[in-house]
């Protein structure tokens, strides 16, 4: 892994989330970094698009982090489900993941994921967005899928890289995108900033 890092990345950088699946794409790309999280309003104003509302909170959470690792490069990101001009943020209950995931079944909707990427006194914002579409799910399946906990604290009320898996029947897009960072482009664009 040590010779993946100096390829990719050659220095540890701040990961401004506690995502444990932002975390783990990290760790599988190789790359060495600390935790720090932002703790920032999430609130944005009303008639934000999705991208927008992805690209300024990666953004909030990128700047409320930088201050507290000087000369460090810093990564934030904000992940977002949309369909039918509705935005699926987390589950409050279970209830809501029943409702969403019903949402969701048999049909497409889009995952919006927005990064801020802070080197060398640059910053860089984007967002990528991945497709996916649902099998046609029963209650039952719905039913048990929530029983497993998998859904809470996850927009869209699922997580792909998890028991997730088995809900999707398409993906037009990138696959990291959709568990919380396009990591390619990111990590492109990270090394060409810090050169």
């Amino acid at each position: 892994m040590a010779m993946g890092n100096k390829l990719l990345i050659g220095e540890r950088v701040v990961l401004a989330s506690q995502s444990p699946s932002r975390k783990m794409l990290l760790e599988q790309a190789g790359i060495a970094f600390d935790v720090v999280v932002s703790g920032v309003d999430e609130d944005v104003p009303e008639g934000f698009t999705p991208a927008q509302t992805v690209e300024e909170l990666s953004a909030r959470k990128a700047r409320a982090v930088a201050p507290l690792c000087p000369g460090r490069a810093v990564i934030a990101a904000d992940s977002i489900v949309s369909i039918d001009g509705l935005v699926l943020g987390k589950p409050e209950s279970d209830g809501a993941a029943c409702r969403m995931l019903r949402r969701l079944s048999g049909r497409t909707h889009e995952i919006f994921t927005g990064v801020c990427l802070l080197a060398k006194g640059g910053q860089q914002v984007f967002h990528q967005v991945t497709q996916v579409k649902f099998y046609d799910l029963t209650d039952e399946e719905i039913a048990a899928y929530v029983a497993m906990g998998e859904s809470r604290g996850r927009a869209g009320s699922y997580g792909i890289e998890g028991a997730g898996v088995i809900l999707v029947e398409s993906i037009q897009g990138d696959y990291s995108n959709i568990v919380g960072l396009p990591v390619a482009e990111t990590l492109r664009r990270l090394r060409a900033m810090l050169g």
